[in-house]
């Protein structure tokens, strides 16, 4: 099924952000109220036709700070061979997944396998313990969300955070905290050069639940509990207006 057009009308909001006067969220209430949610395993294709199992999971993550991958290392330590197929079989090093970009920036380990690129963190489909995430599967073992275990940049895909800071003619200032769509764009140049992508594909449109209730707590971490709070109300009222231009073309109308 073809995606849609990266450009169509969008409805937002801005709300100053209710545990922090210096900011205000901008969100895209368009994505946030779709019926978006992740297909893989269930029809995905994965953003490169010759890795087809392993979804977006194939370039390695970059890691936001030091925090995230201490945070993610603390995890990567709890791995153990029936949960990770990569698992070296012995006390892990971060050699075994971790690695610098061109750039120098530090981001999980990509590696080929079986003719197919991916993080080394993902499972195919032939191993025991499951296809996927060995960090999700971990978090899920230990009745943990996901987002405590992985990336940020894992957790929070497909929703984009973006900050800008924003000069007011009073010569004030505030952070603008963008909330939206991580569609191709957000991967850069390169991002219109893969071979499928989910965001806005109507394939991937099929939730019962609008994004903002199913992304519940990735929205909560990003967002806080105000903030997600305030957003809840703002797309309840968005739903409820039907506006055209309010819907995503990916969607079922």
């Amino acid at each position: 099924m073809p995606e849609v057009s990266l450009s169509f009308p969008r409805a937002w909001v801005e709300f100053p952000d209710p545990a922090d006067d210096g900011q205000v969220f901008r969100c895209d209430l368009t994505w946030l109220t779709s019926a978006y949610t992740c297909i893989f395993g269930q029809g995905c294709a994965g953003i490169y036709a010759d890795s087809p199992d392993v979804g977006c999971c194939t370039l390695g993550a970059h890691f936001s700070d030091r925090d995230d991958e201490q945070r993610v290392a603390a995890y990567v330590e709890q791995l153990t061979p029936e949960l990770w197929q990569r698992h070296p079989g012995r006390p892990v090093k971060k050699k075994d997944w971790i690695e610098k970009d061109e750039d120098g920036d530090r981001k999980t380990l990509a590696i080929e396998a079986d003719g197919q690129r991916s993080c080394v963190f993902a499972n195919r489909s032939d191993f025991a313990g499951g296809s996927g995430c060995a960090l999700h599967a971990l978090a899920l073992q230990q009745g943990r969300n996901p987002l405590e275990t992985k990336p940020d940049v894992c957790w929070q895909l497909p929703i984009r955070r973006a900050y800008r800071q924003v000069e007011r003619p009073d010569d004030t200032s505030y952070l603008e905290i963008t909330i939206t769509e991580y569609d191709r764009r957000g991967w850069g140049a390169g991002g219109h050069d893969l071979d499928w992508y989910c965001t806005g594909n109507p394939v991937a449109h099929v939730a019962v639940e609008p994004l903002y209730v199913t992304s519940a707590a990735e929205l909560t971490e990003m967002m806080g509990a105000p903030g997600y709070a305030e957003l809840v109300r703002h797309c309840e009222a968005h739903v409820r207006s039907r506006s055209a231009l309010a819907l995503h073309p990916a969607s079922p109308h």
